[in-house]
């Protein structure tokens, strides 16, 4: 792809944000009639495509650093793979077309289409791996660390919300790998809350003031750690992770792909530099705060997203679409 860096029209990520709303929206639509199919490779398959499809009508030179896999495992949004038009602003971007696979295949709520943004250069280029994370709202940023105790992080969380640490309410991921994590929870007197799968709602309902969580906690995929960090900058909240290579070949890709040091706890600024960032996900099925896609008795599809542009700006839009 030829770039054309046509700075006359260089508005940043509120330039193509509503380009980019839509990408999600389509791949949400695109998944629609396989939800509850038990078939996530088609599902997978449609709401790759359309995100595709609708990526490469922005004008950007977008790059996908998180996407679907290598170029040699997935045949479309792979990482380095080139989209847009070739015009507009460089964007590093990461993808998930279908976040939740299993729950949309088998009708299960919070799965959704997700997309975020940045700058060229700007986001860590994280490997296929685990991550430990950590994630709280504005009222606890600065004051947490993932490497203390998580009773101690509760009670930073409670005293920067001037709370009682039996009223918050702590989500983790429901696994093996978890159980410690669980049993602090329950000996500290606070509330858990248990999820199946996608942990990017919890950590971002940590930072909405209409959801009860009060931090997200666990070892979850690495790229999705990089996509949460996104929303969490947009919405003031904090994020910490740490990436967990389970043996000597994810340690050399972690080298390889630029990380010096695999171990270090990554701040919210390691994984997302700069403030003009984007992120946007739309429902697939019914989630946390977001409603899934409906087809409406007229035949127009019914899209419900949540839009975050620029990290200074601390706040978020819900929207609600009605496609033809």
């Amino acid at each position: 792809m030829e770039y054309t860096n046509d700075t006359s029209k260089d508005n940043g990520m509120k330039g193509i944000a509503e380009e980019l709303l839509n990408v999600t929206q389509q791949a949400a639509i695109a998944a629609y009639p396989l939800i509850g199919k038990c078939d996530k490779l088609r599902a997978d398959d449609a709401g790759t495509k359309a995100m595709r499809y609708h990526l490469n009508n922005v004008d950007m030179y977008g790059r996908i650093v998180i996407g679907e896999g290598e170029m040699d495992e997935a045949p479309m949004l792979y990482i380095n793979e080139e989209v847009g038009t070739g015009k507009g602003i460089a964007v590093d971007i990461a993808v998930d077309p279908i976040e939740g696979t299993n729950l949309m295949a088998t009708g299960k709520d919070n799965s959704l289409a997700v997309l975020a943004a940045a700058r060229s250069g700007c986001l860590l280029h994280a490997p296929d791996m685990y991550m430990r994370k950590l994630a709280v709202g504005p009222e606890a940023k600065g004051k947490i660390d993932i490497n203390a105790p998580l009773t101690d992080n509760m009670k930073a969380v409670a005293k920067a919300q001037g709370k009682d640490i039996r009223e918050l309410t702590i989500m983790i991921q429901e696994r093996d790998r978890h159980r410690e994590l669980i049993n602090e929870v329950l000996q500290a007197g606070a509330k858990l809350k248990l999820f199946s799968d996608v942990d990017i709602t919890g950590a971002i309902g940590a930072a909405m003031d209409n959801i009860e969580i009060d931090m997200l906690v666990g070892t979850g995929g690495a790229p999705e750690g990089v996509v949460t960090a996104v929303a969490l900058k947009c919405l003031g909240g904090d994020f910490q992770g740490q990436l967990v290579p389970q043996n000597k070949m994810e340690y050399n890709r972690c080298r390889g792909m630029g990380i010096e040091d695999p171990y270090k706890v990554l701040q919210m600024n390691d994984i997302v530099q700069g403030d003009d960032i984007l992120f946007c996900a739309t429902g697939i099925t019914d989630g946390l705060f977001l409603n899934g896609v409906k087809q409406r008795k007229s035949g127009k599809m019914y899209t419900h997203s949540l839009l975050l542009v620029d990290a200074n700006a601390k706040r978020y839009e819900l929207i609600e679409g009605f496609h033809s």
